[in-house]
């Protein structure tokens, strides 16, 4: 089974999901971590559907919880300024909610939907830190500093992700904005390696033929 896939299947496998009376999403943690559902090789998702690991959906939310853990290890290296600190620890958080709009088939639930605040919030941040950079009149090979390094991956990871959740609309029906999102988000960590570079004096490494 695809590695990647297998936190946010814990995530859905372990979270009975249901309406409250105020339309909340409530959330019931289960006591173990393995319930053996899986071993058929079909995995749960949100409204009791079940359906092969090897589902393009299944693919397609399992690269949004491959970026996240990526993100994750970028996080523990605590080498980062405040700002972005906070910026990939909510971009963390939101990716829960694409993974969670992708876990649900039931386009009619509009809970935990991505949405257009959200992407407006990307674009807010891009605009913000590219203010900051100098104009680039080349390509640019993904490097320099160790942070901006593993900022550059995260950003091919979450291409990969746009690319498989496009494969999932192309044969089900999803809400757009999770192709949107993804694609805001990777220009958004494309500019934050170069803050990161920027900060660190270190230059953006560019392309020679």
């Amino acid at each position: 089974m695809n590695q990647s896939v297998l936190f946010f299947d814990y995530y859905i496998e372990k979270f009975i999901c249901e309406q409250d009376k105020n339309d909340m999403l409530a959330m019931n943690l289960l006591t173990k971590i393995y319930t053996k559902t899986g071993d058929d090789g079909t995995t749960g998702l949100i409204g009791g559907l079940r359906t092969k690991k090897s589902n393009p959906r299944i693919v397609a939310y399992g690269s949004v919880d491959e970026l996240n853990a990526s993100l994750g290890v970028i996080l523990s290296l605590k080498k980062l300024g405040e700002d972005i600190q906070d910026l990939l620890v909510q971009i963390q958080n939101d990716l829960f909610i694409v993974g969670a709009d992708l876990a649900n088939p039931n386009l009619d639930n509009k809970s935990n939907r991505v949405s257009s605040q959200m992407i407006a919030y990307l674009e807010k941040q891009i605009d913000k830190l590219e203010e900051k950079l100098s104009p680039i009149t080349y390509f640019i090979l993904p490097g320099g500093d160790t942070i901006a390094s593993y900022l550059h991956l995260s950003r091919t990871i979450c291409r990969r992700a746009e690319t498989n959740i496009v494969s999932l609309s192309e044969s089900e029906s999803i809400n757009n904005n999770c192709v949107v999102y993804m694609n805001r988000l990777s220009d958004l960590l494309f500019v934050v390696a170069r803050i990161v570079n920027k900060r660190k004096k270190i230059r953006d490494v560019a392309w020679k033929k």
